[in-house]
């Protein structure tokens, strides 16, 4: 494989990162509204924002984007860090890209302060749990949540 370049999205990028998060959405069979879609881009672009976005480039095309999110705990003084999205291209996975996104988020994170990252998968995602097993500790909590 080709050497992998990862690096936070720019204003130009919005039509490499569309068709990973749309495919994103389809992994999970969920559907999030364009007009969703389209704020979460523009607050990814805004500095003044928590929200971040990078993408991972091969041969000049983006074949996997992370998305976190920098928020306050009452568990520690610094802030912690979610890691909400993260996508690979279906035929690119296994090769590392998942993990080298997780490692750019832990160092981004690390330097920008944060106690801890943190993140959820779905229980059936097998694959991604063979990785994060092995990137991270499992603490055993279990999400409850309630749409409002």
């Amino acid at each position: 494989m080709a050497s992998v370049t990862i690096r936070p999205v720019t204003a130009a990028d919005h039509s490499a990162w569309l068709p990973l998060w749309q495919a994103y959405q389809r992994f999970y069979q969920t559907r999030i509204a364009d007009e969703v879609s389209a704020v979460a881009w523009e607050r990814m672009l805004d500095p003044s924002e928590p929200t971040n976005t990078a993408l991972a480039w091969v041969d000049g095309k983006a074949l996997g984007m992370v998305h976190w999110i920098y928020h306050r705990s009452n568990w520690s003084i610094e802030n912690s860090c979610y890691l909400q999205d993260l996508y690979v291209q279906s035929e690119q996975r296994g090769l590392g890209i998942g993990r080298q996104l997780i490692e750019y988020v832990y160092a981004t994170a690390k330097a920008a302060g944060c106690a801890k990252v943190h993140w959820l998968t779905h229980e059936t995602n097998a694959t991604a749990i063979s990785l994060y097993e092995q990137v991270a500790e499992r603490p055993g909590f279990i999400q409850f949540r309630k749409p409002l």
